[in-house]
Formats: structure tokens, C-alpha cells, sequence
């Protein structure tokens, strides 16, 4: 396909979909605006981008493909701003944002001008942030939500669509208050309850000052989403805040429930509602993307001798393997501790695995 393309912002998802346009459409014209200056300058650099536009107006008036990508509050800003310009009549618009209602809801000004609004979010992330981080397979397989509303024709969506093929995710359309419903089960809510989690942990250690100590390892593990910007979750719950108060007058009945059954010591009743969890999380797809990024872990058994962790690291630079994040767990002398090393993608998680076991006689596994 041939045509102009305009991104604003770029960070790792608005870079991200550059790079997968460029790849699948190289005649397409991409041009880059980020508020941020020395990210568009760096986009430019890395090939991200073709030209980086002075401002909205100059980069929006001639596209054929606007994508906003920018935080919820500043997405509605924007559409604000291009309602207000000479846009091309036949112009698509989408975002990438976490929430749909209200952002579908701010575009109708650029539906009464006849002007194409189509709602997406594309839900795959990553442990970095930044254009420099933009990946061509950060979208691979991961599901990529589309929320039209009722009057964009097929056409339209077919449109977007094709642009945006070279993601290679999975479509779904739905309409914005269902996908809001959906992300603010499996992803907005999440986040509440891991922050929480990490607030009343960091209470108790007050008094219990070996408690930060003890929390290293399968705390931070479960928890990690809390450490997600907390000025962007903030916007997206108070985008969401409908959905979400009813969600945790839900969670307040399940704990209710759940202090219940320990008040009357009712041992089978605690089991079955530990079955019953264990049941539904078990039959989970293991190699879907979904909501919240995954995280594609490989731990080592490693012995407590200085330069063990440089040694696995270099077999895995010999082998082109990035890594993501490094930690241990646990070292002590004379036993074995546990290395935990974060990779982009699961192929790059199974290369390492074969890496390691190649050469050295270390253990591995995916799970601890």
C-alpha cells in the first residue's frame, strides 16, 4: 500500500507500528511527531520513522493514516486538535490506547466532519520503554482490539486492517463499552489488587523490618504490574473508574467470602476454593498473549562461585540472545541459587534454555 502515514508519539508502541508498516508497506511514507524532540530525533535515526513532523498540523494534514498513541488523557487532546484541522476527506484515525469509551466517545467531532475514527488497542508490551526499544515482532500473536462504532463500515475496518497487517496479531472487534468491560477484568483490575498488595506489605514492614527482605523472589514476582507508571494507571482508571468500582464491590464479596470460611475454620470450603482457582488458571492458554504482557522466564541453578552469572551470560551473547532482565534469587554457600533471566519472546526463552544446557550442566526450568 502506498500512502502517508503519521504517528504521534513514539514510544515503544507508536515505534513498534511504524516499524511494522515500513516493513510491510515500504512505499508508505512515515512521518513521526513526539513531543518529546529527542525521541523523534532518535526514531529518525533508527530508520523508525522517514521525517519527523514540526507539530500536529504539519504531520496530520496530508496523511492517509493518523495513529495516536499517547497516553488516554493526551489522545483525546489530540483528536480535539485534529477535529479542528483540513484533514484529507477519506483520512483513517485509530489510537492505541488502554481504555475506548471515552475516547470513541471525544471522536465524535471527527464523525460529524465524515471523518473515520476506529478505536484499537493493541495489547503486547514489553519490560522496556521507548522508541529505542520498538520491536517489528512486538505484536506477533498478540491480540489487537479494534472498537468501530456502529456506523464505520467494513470497508473501513478491512482498511485498517491491511495497514496494519504487518503486525501479524490477532484481530478482534468489539464494541468500546465491551472492551472496557473486558480490560478493566483482566488487566485494569489486576493492577488495582497488585498495588494494593504492595501497599499493604510496605504497612506491615514497619514493624517488620525483615519483611522487604523476604519479599524478594515470588513476591516480586506476582506483583511486578505494580511497578507500571503510575501516572498512566491513573489515567486509564478514571477513564475506567465505572467499570472498575463495581469490580471491587465485587472483590470486596470474594474476600468477604473468603473471611468468612476462615472464621468458621471450614477446612473443606478453603479447599475447594484453592481447587477451583487452581482449575480455571491451569486451563489457561499457555501460548496466547493476552492483556498484560508476558513475562518469558527462565530459571538456572547456578552454584555460589564468582563469575558464574558473567559465564551464562556470555554463552548467551555467543548465541545472539537478548536478554531482558537478570536477578538471583537466592545464594548461599554450598548450595545452589537460582538465576532468573527475562527474555523478549518464548523462542528466545526456549534458544537460551538450549544454550545453557549445551554448555554447562546447570538445571533449568520455566517455572519455580
Amino acid at each position: 500500500m502506498k500512502g502517508r502515514v503519521f504517528v504521534i508519539g513514539l514510544g515503544l508502541i507508536g515505534g513498534s507500528l511504524a516499524l511494522c508498516i515500513k516493513k510491510e508497506h515500504p512505499k508508505a511514507e512515515i512521518i513521526g511527531f513526539d513531543i518529546n524532540r529527542e525521541q523523534a530525533r532518535l526514531a529518525k535515526m533508527l530508520g523508525v520513522i522517514d521525517e519527523i513532523a514540526e507539530n500536529i498540523p504539519d504531520g496530520a494534514q496530508e496523511s492517509d493514516l493518523i495513529i495516536i498513541s499517547a497516553p488516554v488523557n493526551d489522545t483525546k487532546s489530540i483528536i480535539q486538535a485534529l477535529s479542528n484541522l483540513t484533514l484529507k476527506p477519506d483520512v483513517l484515525i485509530t489510537d492505541t490506547g488502554s481504555t475506548k469509551q471515552k475516547i470513541v466517545d471525544k471522536a465524535t467531532k471527527l464523525k460529524e466532519r465524515g471523518i473515520t475514527f476506529i478505536g484499537g488497542h493493541p495489547m503486547a508490551g514489553s519490560h522496556k520503554s521507548g522508541v529505542s526499544a520498538a520491536k517489528e515482532i512486538l505484536f506477533e500473536n498478540a491480540f489487537y482490539l479494534l472498537t468501530p462504532e456502529d456506523h464505520i463500515t467494513t470497508e473501513k475496518i478491512e482498511l485498517l486492517k491491511d495497514w496494519l497487517k504487518g503486525t501479524k496479531a490477532k484481530f478482534l472487534t468489539i464494541s468500546p463499552q465491551e472492551h472496557d468491560y473486558l480490560t478493566g477484568i483482566i488487566s485494569h483490575f489486576p493492577h488495582i489488587i497488585a498495588a494494593s498488595i504492595v501497599r499493604q506489605t510496605e504497612r506491615l514492614s514497619g514493624n517488620e523490618t525483615i519483611i522487604p527482605r523476604l519479599a524478594a523472589g515470588g513476591f516480586r514476582d506476582i506483583t511486578r504490574i505494580a511497578s507500571s507508571s503510575p501516572q498512566m494507571w491513573k489515567d486509564i482508571l478514571m477513564h475506567n473508574r465505572e467499570n472498575l468500582i463495581e469490580l471491587l464491590n465485587q472483590w470486596q464479596e470474594e474476600m468477604d467470602f473468603v473471611k468468612e470460611l476462615l472464621e468458621e475454620g471450614n477446612d473443606k470450603g478453603i479447599l475447594e476454593y484453592f481447587s477451583q482457582a487452581k482449575q480455571f488458571r491451569d486451563g489457561l492458554p499457555v501460548k496466547e498473549k493476552g492483556a498484560i504482557p508476558a513475562f518469558y522466564d527462565l530459571f538456572v541453578d547456578i552454584p555460589d562461585y564468582p563469575g558464574v552469572v558473567s559465564e551464562i551470560t556470555g554463552y548467551l551473547a555467543m548465541e545472539n540472545i537478548s536478554i531482558t532482565n537478570i536477578r538471583i534469587l537466592e545464594t548461599r554457600e554450598d548450595i545452589h541459587g537460582v538465576l532468573v533471566i527475562s527474555f523478549q519472546t518464548d523462542e528466545d526463552r526456549q534458544r537460551a534454555e538450549k544454550c545453557i544446557l549445551t554448555y554447562t550442566n546447570y538445571t533449568t526450568s520455566i517455572g519455580y
